[in-house]
């Protein structure tokens, strides 16, 4: 059977990762990515954020007046923003000079307010905790591969470490650490994880009943919007399945009972006589 806790942790990474599927979050993943550590220390001050919040949310969905969720939700953001904020500059000094503006802007990143929204308001506080963890983590991910591969052509080095640099006559490719090469790594590390995403043959499914998703059975059109559409699709074909199910089986043990009931009228019959 399984398990919703892991499942949520395994949608962020992989199945709706935010940066690669969802495209949520583009600002940091595009300006902070020059090196591998700037990505590490952004997607897990991002991560802290984005569990402590979908925890709060959670336990406060059916407190917080519908009227005022919005203001609501921006205030706990905000605050475990300044208590990262607070953090960083008093014990990454470094990191947090060359993150600058962004670990503020964190209140207003797509990928904290739209789990509050979407997931935590709707959901228990240790499910929406998992699922703050697996879009963190997976946003963590991302960003820290954009920013390697940018670190490594446009630098020379991995980590500050130098190691194309140690090449005598290397000349580092400085387009990658500016804003083109961040565009340019994210469209690349992009189209393959679609490419990976794809079925085991690397086909579409076309032709085998999946016609009737929003993405036409194309495996390769199926992310963002579309991922999130076709899965409402077939979590609802599932639960209409489902209750088709339960119908028949209620049916069946309906019919059971009342020719049990009629045998045993036609048995007390026969003794009468």
């Amino acid at each position: 059977m399984k398990n919703k806790y892991i499942d949520a942790i395994y949608n962020g990474l992989i199945r709706e990762n935010p940066t690669f599927v969802l495209q949520l979050g583009m600002c940091p993943t595009l300006a902070v990515t020059t090196s591998g550590i700037n990505g590490i220390g952004m997607g897990l001050s991002t991560t802290v954020v984005l569990m402590l919040s979908n925890l709060f949310i959670g336990m406060l969905r059916n407190v917080i007046p519908d009227r005022v969720r919005i203001p609501a939700y921006i205030v706990i953001i905000a605050s475990f923003v300044t208590v990262v904020d607070l953090l960083l500059q008093a014990y990454v000094p470094t990191l947090y000079s060359a993150l600058g503006i962004y670990i503020p802007l964190i209140v207003v990143n797509c990928i904290i307010f739209g789990r509050a929204e979407a997931f935590a308001s709707k959901n228990p506080p240790i499910l929406s905790f998992c699922d703050g963890i697996g879009m963190g983590l997976g946003f963590t991910w991302a960003i820290t591969c954009i920013g390697l591969v940018r670190e490594f052509l446009g630098a020379g080095t991995l980590f500050n470490v130098p190691v194309l640099s140690r090449i005598p006559g290397f000349e580092p490719i400085s387009i990658f650490i500016m804003a083109p090469g961040a565009f340019f790594v994210l469209s690349v590390l992009t189209a393959l994880m679609v490419k990976f995403r794809m079925t085991p043959n690397g086909q579409s499914n076309i032709g085998s009943g999946c016609e009737t998703l929003v993405c036409g059975g194309d495996c390769a059109a199926c992310y963002g919007s579309v991922l999130a559409d076709n899965r409402d699709k077939i979590d609802a074909a599932n639960a209409e399945a489902a209750a088709k199910k339960a119908a028949e089986k209620a049916a069946k043990a309906a019919a059971a009972k009342a020719a049990k009931a009629a045998k045993a009228a036609a048995e007390a019959g026969k003794a009468e006589k």
